[in-house]
């Protein structure tokens, strides 16, 4: 008998305008994999996924900036092609938020985990995610709400600089705003010109207490909680490298048991009645030796195929299990494990990895991707190149610090969309 029921398809949904979201790929192939027919709603326009051999049909995204009503629409358009009920899979935070709040009106086509309506858009709300941790007693770093320039500026010299700016509710910055999700905050100026900006970010600024990035001090949790709210997949991984440095997107991840941070996810999620797949980010104070909560996001983390165990079970697949009332099979961790995502690091990508090592475009029985994908990123980042040389200053400039100091800007664009 299969691992998962092949009778139930899998919908994947994706808000996100971001082709080269590597955690849509690792689903697509994790439940495709398994025998499951796996159908995507995303704007898959020049993105590697569709080369997948694991998709077995694509179809259109609801509009930039659509409605609860208008995503629902668009859903209901896919549950009649597919014709039979399926599991349905956000995979970026405005899909998690905006499928929550259409649970009742979902559930007669779709299967999805019993959790309270609101409850995944207050922990993506890092407003209301800073009030969760207090009540829970889970460290988080201290976060303040200015209502106005002059709060902002009185906030920057409470906390001291540096400071992290944040936008409230991340998946509602308009794209091509120029506005990124998080910011390293320098001057009380630069705080002050980002809260002027907060109409623009659809949601309010936040100013939080900086805690200094260091070796061993970045991890996250990615796991799945069943309909007892018992976590059953995923694991606790090691922040290796990120873009940019010491921050953002896991490029170089490693599965690392610490029974701390799973002590925080599993209490955490289980004070709340959180069901479903969730990714915790986490960042050690390196005074006090405590981990600080930085993000409850309510979907798959990107690199969730890093906590795949002995018996084949991850995170989505755990979730699949779970919905068809199939039993989790209990296989052992695999840590030492380790995650790469070898457009950022491509030389990590080549390096030995003696207890295994996962890539997130490249898998032998499923090499279209990994193709497309460098050829397209080598387009991409041209385009991107082209498009900023008009901005350079006109006075003769050495190629190499030009492209040094545009590149990683370019990247950190695309981090921002892809977190």
């Amino acid at each position: 008998m299969p691992l998962l029921d092949t009778r139930v398809p899998a919908v994947l949904l994706r808000i996100d305008r971001n082709p080269f979201h590597h955690g849509t790929l690792g689903a697509v192939r994790s439940l495709g994999r398994a025998g499951v027919e796996v159908h995507l709603v995303a704007d898959t326009t020049g993105s590697p996924v569709t080369r997948s051999r694991f998709v077995s049909e694509t179809h259109p995204p609801p509009p930039p900036g659509a409605s609860p009503r208008e995503i629902a629409v668009a859903l209901r358009r896919v549950a009649a092609r597919v014709a039979r009920p399926a599991v349905l899979i956000p995979m970026d935070d405005a899909s998690a938020v905006a499928v929550s709040r259409m649970r009742e009106e979902l559930t007669p086509t779709y299967l999805l985990p019993d959790t309270p309506g609101a409850l995944p858009e207050h922990v993506a709300d890092k407003a209301e995610l800073a009030l969760v941790c207090a009540s829970a007693g889970i460290p988080h770093p201290v976060t303040l709400a200015p209502g106005s320039l002059a709060e902002a500026a009185d906030a920057t010299r409470r906390l001291g600089l540096p400071i992290v700016a944040k936008w409230s509710r991340p998946w509602q910055v308009p794209s091509g705003s120029g506005l990124h999700s998080t910011v390293l905050v320098k001057s009380i100026r630069q705080a002050g010109e980002l809260y002027l900006r907060t109409g623009e970010a659809g949601s309010p600024l936040l100013l939080q207490a900086y805690l200094p990035p260091g070796r061993d001090r970045d991890w996250f949790f990615h796991g799945y909680a069943d309909r007892s709210c018992v976590v059953r997949a995923g694991g606790p991984g090691r922040k290796q490298r990120a873009w940019p440095r010491g921050a953002g997107l896991t490029v170089v991840g490693r599965w690392t048991g610490n029974p701390q941070v799973r002590a925080l996810a599993e209490r955490l999620t289980g004070e709340l009645g959180y069901r479903g797949i969730f990714d915790l980010d986490f960042r050690r104070c390196g005074t006090t030796g405590r981990y600080h909560l930085l993000d409850f996001n309510p979907r798959p983390g990107a690199q969730f195929g890093l906590f795949t165990d002995t018996a084949g079970l991850d995170v989505v697949r755990a979730l699949h299990l779970d919905l068809t009332d199939r039993q989790l099979p209990v296989g052992k961790p695999q840590e030492g494990r380790s995650f790469v995502v070898e457009n950022y690091a491509p030389l990590a990508a080549l390096r030995r990895a003696p207890h295994g090592r996962e890539l997130a475009w490249h898998a032998p029985d499923d090499p279209a991707p990994g193709r497309a994908m460098w050829a397209l990123w080598c387009r991409h980042v041209t385009r991107r190149l082209r498009e900023r040389l008009p901005a350079t200053p006109a006075a003769p400039v050495p190629a190499r610090v030009g492209h040094q100091v545009v590149a990683p800007s370019l990247i950190d664009d695309e981090k921002a969309r892809s977190h």
